[in-house]
Formats: C-alpha cells, sequence, structure tokens
C-alpha cells in the first residue's frame, strides 16, 4: 500500500517536475552542459576505441621463413646522412635483404661516398638520377626509379635522414606480415631534445602515429609515414605508382596508403626495435615548413577518413569551450572540472601505454599539457598556412 501511495502521489507530481525540467532545459546552463557531456563522451569513446588497442597490442614474432626485403632509400645532397646512417641499414640483422639508394641529382659527395660503400656491402645497390636542364621532378620520380629497380617484391621504405632504432628493425618490421596482408606501417620518431619546440614536435608526431596505427588497428588505415612504411612492390604496380596524384608534390606516403589500403590488407608492427629515428627540426619557421608539406595531402583524403580525423579535434574544442564558459559562470563546477579530470587519467593512461611502445617515455604524462598548447596556439596556424601556402619541392 505505501508503494502505491507514494506511485500516486509522484504521478500528481509529474506535470510540475515536467515544468521544471522544461524550464532548465531552454537555459543556457543546462545547453553548457549538455554540450559539454556529449563532447566529454566522445572524446572518451575515442581514447577507448582508438588508442586503447594500440595500448594492448602485442607485436608477433616473426615467421621463421623470413621473406627477401628491398630497402629503398632516396636521397639528394644526403652525404652527411649517409655516411652516419646508412650503415646502420646495411648491417642489419636480417638473412636477405638489399639496399636500394637512389642518388637524385646530388652535387654533393654522395656519389663518391656510395662507391665507397657499395665495396664493402655487396647488397647496396645505388641508382643514380642525372639533372636534366630545364627540367625538375619530385620524390615520386626518385621513389619510382627505386622501386623499379628493387628484385624483391616487399619493399620496406626510410629516408635518408633516418636510422633505425636497432639491428632488429627489418626483422621487426616483417613480423607484421601475415597471410593477406600486404601493407605494414611502422612508427617514426624524432630525436629526444630539450626545449618547448622539440616536445612540441614529438607529440604532434606521436599523435600522428598513435592515430594513425590505433585506426588501422580498427580497419579504418587513412595513412603510412615514409620514413618507416613497408608494403608489396605488386601493389603499387596495380594502381600504377602514385598517378592518381603524380600532381602533388607530396603524397608517396600517405595518399598512397590512403588509395590502396582496405580493412583487412594492412597490418602493423609496433615496439622499440621496430622504429626509426630522425633528427627533428631545429626552429619553429622550418617546422612550420615541413607541416606544411606534410597537410598539403589532408585534404585528398577519403571521405569518412576526414570526417573521423576532424571528430576528435572539433569535439575538443566543444569540450573545452563549454567547459570554460561553464566555469566563468561558475555552473556545476564540479561536474566540468571532475569530467576534464577523468578524461585526463584515460589519456594519460592509455597514451603511456602506447608511448612505452614507441620508446617515447615522457609523451604520455606530457599528453595534456602539450594538447593544450599545441591546439590552441599551432593547429590554427597550421591549418590557416596550409590552405595559403606553395607546395615545397622535393629537396
Amino acid at each position: 500500500m505505501h508503494i502505491a501511495w507514494d506511485l500516486i502521489i509522484l504521478l500528481l507530481s509529474a506535470p510540475m517536475l515536467n515544468q521544471e525540467l522544461i524550464n532548465i532545459e531552454f537555459g543556457p546552463q543546462l545547453i553548457i552542459l549538455i554540450v559539454f557531456g556529449l563532447a566529454l563522451i566522445i572524446q572518451i569513446a575515442l581514447l577507448f576505441i582508438r588508442y586503447l588497442p594500440l595500448a594492448l597490442f602485442k607485436q608477433k614474432e616473426a615467421d621463421e621463413n623470413l621473406p627477401s626485403v628491398s630497402v629503398v632509400i632516396c636521397a639528394r645532397n644526403e652525404e652527411e646522412n649517409i655516411e652516419k646512417y646508412l650503415p646502420l641499414v646495411l648491417n642489419q640483422d636480417y638473412p636477405n635483404f638489399e639496399v636500394i639508394v637512389v642518388n637524385d641529382c646530388s652535387w654533393d659527395n654522395s656519389y663518391d661516398l656510395l662507391e665507397k660503400l657499395k665495396k664493402s656491402h655487396p647488397n647496396l645497390k645505388v641508382a643514380e638520377i642525372k639533372q636534366v636542364e630545364n627540367r625538375e621532378h619530385g620524390k615520386k620520380f626518385a621513389l619510382t626509379i627505386g622501386i623499379k629497380a628493387a628484385v624483391n617484391d616487399i619493399l620496406l621504405l626510410t629516408d635518408a635522414d633516418c636510422y633505425p632504432s636497432s639491428n632488429q628493425w627489418i626483422k621487426q618490421m616483417m613480423s607484421g606480415y601475415r597471410p593477406n596482408k600486404y601493407i605494414v606501417l611502422g612508427y617514426g620518431k624524432y630525436d629526444r631534445k630539450p626545449g618547448l619546440l622539440n616536445n612540441l614536435i614529438r607529440y604532434d608526431t606521436f599523435m600522428i602515429g598513435s592515430t594513425s596505427l590505433g585506426m588501422a588497428l580498427r580497419g579504418n588505415t587513412y595513412m603510412g609515414v615514409g620514413r618507416n612504411l613497408s608494403y608489396h612492390r605488386a601493389l603499387f604496380f596495380a594502381v600504377k605508382g602514385f598517378a592518381s596524384h603524380i600532381h602533388l608534390a607530396s603524397g608517396d606516403d600517405d595518399l598512397f596508403v590512403n588509395e590502396v589500403a582496405d580493412s583487412k590488407n594492412t597490418a602493423i608492427a609496433v615496439s622499440p626495435e621496430s622504429l626509426t629515428i630522425s633528427n627533428p627540426k631545429e626552429t619553429f619557421s622550418a617546422w612550420m615548413r615541413q607541416k606544411k608539406r606534410h597537410l598539403s595531402t589532408g585534404k585528398h583524403y577519403k571521405s569518412k577518413h576526414k570526417f573521423l580525423l576532424v571528430l576528435e579535434p572539433a569535439t575538443w574544442y566543444l569540450m573545452m569551450i563549454s567547459a570554460i564558459a561553464g566555469l566563468l559562470i561558475q555552473y556545476n563546477l564540479l561536474i566540468l572540472i571532475s569530467g576534464l579530470c577523468l578524461r585526463a587519467c584515460l589519456q594519460i593512461g592509455i597514451l603511456h601505454a602506447i608511448a612505452k611502445k614507441f620508446a617515447e617515455t615522457d609523451m604520455g604524462w606530457k599528453s595534456p599539457f602539450l594538447e593544450v598548447i599545441y591546439k590552441i596556439f599551432l593547429a590554427p596556424v597550421f591549418a590557416f598556412y596550409s590552405l595559403f601556402a606553395k607546395q615545397s619541392k622535393w629537396t
């Protein structure tokens, strides 16, 4: 009887409760809270859907029957880097591989150095491109020359200014190949140095790598990075190489992968021994030029990938703007602060697990702070700069 009586009272009072909810619903305070809540839910969902699988990823051991590999490196006036880094590639602990260096119109001493290295390393092959007057070409042409010179079906690409993190690099990258896998994505990190600029460059690279590899694990591969990328040579010729975007200076890595990858043919290789390492830019202007070149290809991605990539920053800005608005009017401070702290804790925990695989151990705990600096001050500048600046040439 008591329960029935309570229900009757509740039903009689329902119109008044509904009226109060209606009055709150159309107020700006509740709108702020709803926007914050929805954006926060999407942000947390992305952490679990996009990044948690990568945090939990365990790389499998390479098969006993290791495939033959052709490592392709394009170089233009890279004498210093060739001398320092090429021996680390040539001396990999791998049974059957060749290294093809495309010496692209270099006017330094790269040719003499490569000829010297050939004498001591029979697995080194050099493809020379001579400068033709009044004719210019980009990296895609040089890379095509190197791929055509390869004798093995599996290609492994890196840059002349990169070096492998270990002598197990090739073996670790090949561990990604399984039946029906024709692309393996790796991670290319930047060397750690002191200073805020270095932290921002490494954070940017870390998040791009985490996003691209995490989405690849979910069957939404949208890009690869030419500093550490492998695919079957036959796949390259099946789509006529870079024909669909040959008019663009960039895109030999990300646009190519965006075109040929599907939900099933791509794997990843992620471990501290499977990485490549590069020296980061030392000035903001140099980094800006590099970012402009990288960002110029994003608008050519498939529509679904562009939507998925915009979803994260868009909801982050909505979350932060609504949180700041709520804090300014001092509305539901406990909910707003608790939500931001929850998201930050989950972010640090998940990204720290990824950072260990990338040998970027400081990026996990630094990510909330660097994210604010990057998205408030740098992301709008890069987006604006990429819209109006012309594409850089291959140098």
